[in-house]
């Protein structure tokens, strides 16, 4: 296979893969890798283990390593210093050491089956440090557990993991080459790595600022993007001369262009060339199984992915207890973090690369890394179910936090539930404060609530999409519920329970846009409040008042629009900075649709078109520079200009109707 037939073989298994898990609702990066599984050599066949395929697979983790880059941050790394350089460092080094003591454990007694060096057990103990921060960050984002004490945990220990890798790939070279001298090979390696991180640092912090700022001054996208591609690459090739990993080049020089005031562009412009390289590299690890050794050996793989899973489970733990975290809070990290991840399988193969590890055993912990990743959306989904299990005092612990929830708001009637005390939140509380109407509000963040209920506001920890928190808060007695963060998903889950429990209370809702509006307002949602359309709204209304428009008038149009449930204000024309703000099939747009001599709609009026039946409906029509009335009896003309509106689907079809 040439480069064309490699790269359309696995972008075409890619797209496959990805549309497969985003319908079973599964993270993408276990797509590409069953689809590896699927497609490489020991599969079907269709794309080949080539050193094509493996250039390809580096690049994505540069890429990879360069957006870690733009995420390391001193001040925020000294604020979470105790979690991530205390108990983030502890679960690495721990974890590599009980690595070293299992191999020498193993060699020693059962030389027959794996006979491994401590180098390699060195660098199977750094893989096995490793979890996934794609899935794991993706499922505490849905949970609404970022904020947690545990969802903080969890990500102080995966940014020490991603830090770890950098040395890591330093480590696992300087341990494999061929020397008598270890000590001095690692010396020799390290001071590589400092001459060459002083290069970067020292005189790439002085250049850095000073040459983006040449490059923005020229007011050009694509050099913007040429030069990014420049500065990351070209970081790669001087560690990779320098005998050192491209991605600690890579890593270095999104650490330097985080300190520049153009890190979030820069964030945004890499992300493609990130996600999809870094696709492609999960694929070729996937290439690697050979599904007829893992068969054939499928008792000592499942030994392979029981075994670290639960010993990484008890391990986390463990260190997360001694460093002062609550049982339930331990074992939650625990659960977290127990499979394998990204950089797990870039250390593996680089051991392999290595000849560290031989090829069967390779196969092996290769087919049990990803079954732990497999697993692992299902294990962090029932995490409150094992927890309750596992923990004799989770639930004495959830019990005395409902019962506080209670006993704030046991003599409380008519008030008013407030799901999230955020921003918003808080600025709700306050204007009913103001007004004499009693409130409770919920919140998962543990150091706001203790600092909201110390300034005395009425709020408590506790997730308002749980029907036993929604108890607790009084929702039998309450006035009102508002839902002050922009989570549908959670949203349609208090719906759920506010129909069970209390149908007749209000239930105002806030959301991001319009995408999701009808879907909330038929889950039993009062009011719904699209962030971007009040914006809008209020925008307009200062823009109207200035201009001299009376301000009767002006308050009298909002009103209307909001009366009208915002339909007025609902689609618009979308362009190519668009593409990314909402690419979800649903949401509303404008299309226009000018007939040709030729299309089916001319001399047809607009009850004979019908076009209701393809969902979609005329927001307006111009004939010249005069605009015609929307009647059903209305004839069509070559050359009129219709004005769509609908989603994207439909407004395809209405076009269609209109043209052929």
């Amino acid at each position: 296979m040439n480069a064309l037939d490699t790269t359309l073989s696995l972008l075409t298994a890619a797209v496959l893969g990805v549309v497969a898990f985003r319908m079973l609702q599964l993270p993408p990066i276990l797509g590409y890798l069953v689809v590896g599984v699927l497609i490489g050599p020991h599969g079907l066949g269709f794309a080949e283990d080539n050193e094509i395929t493996h250039e390809m697979a580096e690049f994505g983790v540069v890429f990879l390593m360069f957006s870690i880059g733009l995420e390391f941050s001193l001040p925020k790394l000294m604020t979470m210093r105790k979690q991530v350089f205390g108990l983030g460092m502890a679960q690495v080094v721990v974890t590599i050491v009980a690595a070293l003591a299992g191999g020498a454990v193993v060699s020693y007694w059962l030389p027959q089956w794996f006979a491994i060096s401590w180098q390699a057990s060195f660098a199977l103990g750094g893989a096995l440090a490793m979890s996934s921060t794609a899935i794991v960050s993706k499922m505490l984002t849905e949970r609404l557990e970022l904020e947690s004490l545990h969802g903080r945990q969890i990500i102080a220990i995966l940014l020490f993991q991603d830090l770890a890798v950098v040395p890591l790939l330093i480590l696992v070279p300087a341990m494999a080459a061929h020397s008598g001298d270890i000590v001095q090979t690692l010396a020799w390696a390290g001071g590589k790595a400092v001459l060459v991180l002083f290069v970067l640092l020292v005189v790439g912090q002085r250049l850095m600022r000073t040459w983006f700022r040449i490059v923005v001054k020229r007011r050009s996208q694509e050099l913007f993007m040429l030069n990014l591609l420049l500065v990351t690459l070209g970081a790669a090739w001087l560690t990779d001369r320098a005998g050192l990993s491209m991605a600690l080049g890579a890593f270095v020089a999104g650490m330097l262009i985080s300190e520049t005031e153009y890190r979030h562009q820069v964030e945004e412009d890499i992300k493609p060339f990130r996600d999809v390289l870094l696709g492609l590299f999960f694929i070729t690890v996937g290439m690697l199984l050979n599904l007829k050794l893992v068969f054939s050996n499928a008792g000592i793989v499942l030994f392979l992915f029981v075994v670290p899973l639960l010993l990484k489970f008890v391990l986390i733990a463990g260190l997360a207890r001694l460093f002062g975290s609550t049982t339930s809070v331990a074992l939650r990290t625990g659960l977290a973090l127990a499979q394998a991840g990204e950089f797990g399988f870039v250390l593996l193969n680089q051991a392999g690369a290595l000849s560290l590890i031989d090829k069967e055993l390779l196969q092996l912990i290769l087919a049990s890394m990803v079954l732990s990743m497999l697993v692992s959306p299902f294990i962090l989904a029932k995490s409150d179910a094992i927890v309750m299990k596992l923990s004799s005092n989770e639930w004495m612990m959830q019990s005395l936090a409902l019962t506080q929830i209670a006993a704030r708001t046991m003599s409380t009637r008519k008030h008013v539930i407030i799901a999230g005390f955020g921003r918003s939140g808080q600025n709700l509380a306050r204007l009913l404060s103001e007004e004499n109407i009693d409130y409770h509000a919920l919140d998962l963040d543990p150091d706001r609530v203790r600092e909201a209920q110390t300034g005395g506001a009425n709020v408590s920890y506790g997730d308002a999409a749980r029907r036993e928190s929604l108890v607790a808060a009084g929702i039998n007695r309450a006035s009102a519920l508002v839902i002050t963060y922009t989570s549908t998903a959670s949203a349609l889950r208090i719906l759920h329970f506010v129909n069970e429990l209390n149908p007749s209370l209000p239930v105002i809702v806030r959301s991001h846009d319009d995408v999701d509006l009808e879907k909330l307002r038929a889950a039993g949602a009062t009011e719904v409040v699209p962030e971007l359309m009040e914006g809008s709204l209020m925008l307009a209304s200062h823009a109207l008042v200035l201009l001299g428009v009376p301000l009767r008038r002006v308050v009298h149009r909002v009103q209307a629009a909001r009366d009208a449930r915002y339909e007025s204000l609902r689609g618009f024309f979308h362009g190519a900075s668009d593409a990314s703000d909402s690419p979800d099939a649903m949401q509303i747009r404008l299309h226009t649709v000018v007939l040709t001599e030729r299309a089916t709609a001319v001399g047809k009026t607009l009850a004979e078109l019908a076009l209701e039946d393809t969902e979609a409906e005329i927001h307006s029509m111009r004939r010249g520079s005069r605009r015609l009335e929307l009647q059903a009896e209305q004839g069509l003309q070559a050359g009129d200009v219709i004005v769509l509106r609908g989603t994207s689907e439909a407004v395809a079809r209405a076009e269609l109707r209109l043209l052929k």
